[in-house]
């Protein structure tokens, strides 16, 4: 062969137990999304009316960590795939925190910024993607429940910390909550990942050197030139799918006002998305043992289609459109965890994951300005048509590669 073949022999070891393990990811998980991309829907305001500077910079900080997350995303996707991810989601620990002192002690705009790229490296090794690719290490094809699981505590993220972000706001101003987050990131969740979490099994890769290009080398090629275009696809309809749902989540309220939905309702409207995506998540976990994760995915693309294209055409029960979005929004979630998993298997998970994970994030991080470039230049119905559009398209590319597994 001209490329390098590695065999996994993997030293016997008992998976420890989900009931264990679960719940200490599920709390840490809470916690890691609200204090860093939950956190400045309560604090953005406070921060800019406290300091005079600019309301976008202040907003900008979320999107410039998310994209230091997309880039450190294949690194931590490579470590986690050889060192296990207890240590890795430790480190984000300790970078979140040193990020969150960062904003509270930040005297200008620049040290704010600078303390959301060290967010953004805590974001990268500490989010779902890393959690997924430490459950996968962790229990191989059994991890597609885990991950289930997990999906259901990470959707309670924003209707914990939201009113605790407000508590702390209104009790400490917002300087102290980040220090309070901090601190809870350093004397919780840092002991959570130490202690809490187990050791993953041993994995070791006898790695057979090949010959490429006259050189000797032991790099082993992941994905193989057979299965590129189904990597290839699978990136693709996630990071399109998280394009749609970071646009709408920072832009919904606006959209619903401009069709005269008073603020109240709109917010009361918002709302029903979280508890759409919870729903959504619990019957995907019920039913999950009884089909591949591409129906999922599937359902995930048409649900979202629907829920955006009945908003754009002006659907009378808006709470309808909201169902079906959060719906597809929240099996999402699942599917972005599962899918490769079950099509590329559990040898190099970690770091597919962390492959998959760079773009989805990158173009995270730039959708809620692509958004109000789009509501700007063509107004809220514009914007939603060219969702629309997207979704529909992001349902086609699912079915091209159902066609491509089908046929594999």
């Amino acid at each position: 062969m001209n490329s390098p073949v590695s065999e996994p022999v993997a030293t016997a070891s008992p998976a420890p137990r989900l009931l264990f393990v679960i719940p200490v990811l599920g709390v840490t998980q809470i916690l890691a999304w609200g204090s860093s991309y939950y956190l400045l829907a309560v604090l953005a305001q406070p921060i800019a009316n406290d300091t005079g500077w600019p309301f976008a910079w202040v907003v900008g900080g979320l999107s410039l960590g998310l994209l230091v997350a997309g880039i450190v995303s294949p690194r931590v996707g490579d470590t986690i795939q050889q060192f296990g991810g207890r240590l890795v989601l430790a480190a984000s620990a300790v970078f979140l925190a040193l990020g969150l002192a960062g904003l509270a002690l930040s005297p200008n705009l620049p040290l704010y910024v600078i303390s959301w790229l060290v967010l953004g490296i805590g974001m990268g090794a500490g989010l779902y993607d890393a959690a997924f690719a430490t459950l996968g290490r962790l229990y191989g094809q059994r991890a597609r429940t885990a991950i289930a699981t997990l999906t259901l505590f990470g959707g309670f993220a924003s209707t914990v910390c939201w009113p605790l972000s407000a508590l702390f706001v209104s009790e400490f101003g917002w300087r102290n909550a980040c220090l309070i987050y901090a601190g809870i990131h350093i004397a919780v969740l840092l002991p959570l990942y130490v202690f809490a979490l187990p050791k993953e099994p041993k994995r070791d890769f006898k790695i057979v050197a090949a010959v490429e290009r006259g050189e000797i080398t032991t790099r082993v090629r992941l994905i193989p030139a057979e299965s590129r275009l189904v990597f290839a696809l699978v990136a693709l309809v996630i990071t399109i799918a998280s394009v749609i749902s970071a646009t709408l989540s920072v832009h919904l309220l606006a959209i619903l006002q401009a069709r005269e939905i008073a603020l109240a309702a709109a917010v009361a409207l918002g709302a029903i998305v979280g508890p759409a995506q919870v729903g959504a998540r619990a019957i995907e976990m019920l039913i999950s043992r009884f089909h591949h994760p591409i129906w999922t995915k599937f359902a995930s693309a048409v649900f979202v289609a629907i829920g955006v294209g009945l908003l754009w055409g002006g659907f009378p029960v808006v709470a309808a459109a909201l169902i079906f979005y959060g719906a597809g929004i929240g099996i999402e979630s699942i599917a972005r965890g599962t899918l490769p998993l079950a099509i590329f298997g559990e040898d190099r998970y970690a770091s597919i994951m962390g492959r998959i994970a760079m773009p989805s994030l990158i173009m995270q991080a730039a959708a809620p300005s692509l958004g109000a470039l789009l509501i700007d230049g063509f107004g809220a119905d514009g914007a939603l048509a060219v969702l629309f559009v997207v979704a529909i398209a992001n349902v086609l590319l699912v079915l091209v590669l159902f066609a491509l597994l089908k046929r594999n």
